[in-house]
């Protein structure tokens, strides 16, 4: 079917595409080819995760040459955690932080409000370095639940996307027997994840995908990207508001510019 110039000049303003990436450091993925990746997937908005920098040292100039407005929250700690919103429109308000002392300090929660939506990346902590740290995470998870929650009633079109560290079913991960007893497929945090999809929260990609094998991280052990033996721990979601106006969603695992790969949700 033959489409006209105008039909598709339509599609491009009525479709808004939204990525998110854990880039497990932002300077490692430039020298990676993060640059290029900006440009081939031109994502409208690119929320960032595990940027592990502080302003002063991502060349801030190559996103704004791009085309991009650039809200960065780094953590105190140099070289762990923080988040970051790249957008093409320019955020009427950004907020940094989600109220609590420790999750800002690691820079876990950035937010960007537009005219009519709001976007959140988010950095969930892992829980995988021992107790006190799974403590922490689950510590964030009731924080985050209710903070998510309150910021509906003033933003009922949000969009939560980032690093959840969570794989929500046996689905999303390529061992589910052997990793029951591993921080990121707990029960009580698979509980969490039933819980925020029931009160009405959409994982995106499920949408349309009920595929399996559809993973988002790999270890760098093993060889474990190269037999996609990986786990599905990166989400787009969004509020009830926003599900007729999804569009389609997809992991692009081709990209190798981290241990996790992007993914993104095109919305009408």
């Amino acid at each position: 079917m033959k489409i006209s110039g105008e039909s598709v000049l339509t599609f491009y303003i009525c479709c808004m595409k939204i990525m998110s990436y854990n880039v497990n450091g932002i300077r490692a993925a430039i020298n990676k080819g993060f640059i290029e990746f900006l440009q081939e997937e031109n994502p409208d908005i690119l929320c960032l995760q595990e940027i592990k920098a502080t302003e002063d040292q991502i060349p801030t100039l190559e996103f704004i040459a791009l085309g991009y407005h650039c809200y960065w929250f780094p953590a105190q700690k140099k070289g762990y955690s923080g988040t970051a919103i790249l957008s093409k429109k320019e955020a009427l308000s950004v907020t940094k932080g989600c109220g609590h002392e420790l999750f800002d300090s690691e820079g876990r929660i950035i937010q960007a409000n537009f005219e009519d939506f709001s976007v959140i990346s988010a950095y969930f902590p892992s829980g995988s370095s021992g107790d006190s740290r799974q403590e922490v995470k689950m510590e964030f998870l009731d924080h985050i639940f209710s903070h998510i929650h309150s910021l509906h009633h003033t933003f009922p079109k949000l969009i939560v996307c980032g690093d959840y560290n969570i794989c929500h079913k046996p689905i999303d991960i390529h061992d589910p027997v052997s990793n029951k007893n591993s921080s990121g497929f707990l029960p009580e945090e698979r509980a969490w994840m039933d819980k925020f999809f029931e009160s009405g929260f959409v994982d995106t990609f499920r949408v349309f995908n009920s595929e399996p094998h559809q993973y988002t991280w790999w270890s760098y052990r093993a060889g474990a990207r190269g037999k996609n033996k990986g786990w599905r721990i990166d989400y787009i979601s969004v509020s009830p508001e926003l599900k007729d106006q999804l569009l389609h969603a997809q992991i692009c695992p081709q990209h190798m510019q981290s241990d996790h790969c992007p993914l993104y949700t095109e919305i009408k």
